[in-house]
C-alpha cells in the first residue's frame, strides 16, 4: 500500500525543482540566445512569465506543503497533524494548479505564435505568427527558421525553453493533481505510516 504521506513527500520533492527549472528557463527567454535586448525586442509571451511566476513561484507554497505533509510539521505529531497537513496540502495544490495551467498556456502560446526577432529590413517582428501548423509550422520546418536574422538562434533558443516550460507545466499540474486527490484521502483516512516511519521521512 502506497502511504498518503509518502506520496505527498515524493510529491513536493519532484515539484520543488520543477520550479527552479521553470523559473531559470524563463529568465533565459529574457536573453535569445545569450543577448541582451531592447524591452520592445522581447516577446509578449516572456514577459508574460508564464515560468517565474505560474511554474516557479506560485508553485513554491504547494511542493513545500507537500514536503511538510509527508513529515512533522507545525500542526503536531499524530493523526490530527497528518490529517492538518494534509488538509493544508490540498488547498496548496489547489492554487499550484492555477499556477500550472497559466504557465502551460503562456508555453503553449509562445510556440505557436513564434519568437519575436529582426527579419530582412531590420525591423522586429513575430515572423512565424501566421504559419499556422502542420507542414507549415516553424515547429516543424525548420527551414523557415533562417527568416530570424538576429539574434541568429532565437528560434532554437525560444523552441527548446518554451518545451521546457511547457513539459514541466504538464508535469506540475499532474502532480499538483494527483496531490489534490492524495492530500484528501489523507485527511479523511489518515496517515499508513507509523510514528517510527513519519520519523524516519521518505
Amino acid at each position: 500500500m502506497c502511504c498518503t504521506g509518502k506520496c505527498a513527500r515524493l510529491v513536493g520533492l519532484i515539484l520543488l525543482p520543477s520550479a527552479f527549472v521553470c523559473m531559470l528557463s524563463n529568465l533565459l527567454l529574457f536573453f535569445p540566445d545569450g543577448k541582451s535586448l531592447d524591452n520592445d525586442q522581447i516577446s509578449l509571451q516572456v514577459w508574460l512569465m508564464g515560468g517565474l511566476i505560474g511554474g516557479g513561484l506560485f508553485m513554491l507554497c504547494p511542493s513545500c506543503s507537500a514536503i511538510r505533509a509527508g513529515g512533522k510539521g507545525c500542526c503536531g505529531n499524530g493523526c490530527c497533524g497528518n490529517r492538518c497537513r494534509m488538509l493544508n496540502s490540498v488547498f496548496s495544490s489547489a492554487f499550484g494548479l492555477v499556477g500550472a495551467i497559466y504557465c502551460t498556456s503562456v508555453a503553449s502560446a509562445g510556440l505557436a505564435i513564434g519568437p519575436k526577432c529582426q527579419v530582412a529590413g531590420g525591423s522586429w517582428e513575430y515572423p512565424f505568427e501566421d504559419l499556422g501548423t502542420g507542414n507549415s509550422s516553424y515547429l516543424v520546418n525548420q527551414t523557415l527558421w533562417s527568416i530570424c536574422e538576429y539574434p541568429k538562434n532565437a528560434v532554437m533558443w525560444h523552441v527548446v525553453l518554451f518545451s521546457i516550460l511547457l513539459s514541466m507545466g504538464v508535469l506540475q499540474l499532474v502532480l499538483c493533481g494527483i496531490q489534490v486527490v492524495n492530500g484528501c484521502l489523507g485527511c479523511i483516512c489518515g496517515d499508513c505510516r507509523d510514528s517510527k516511519e513519519d520519523e524516519g521521512g521518505l
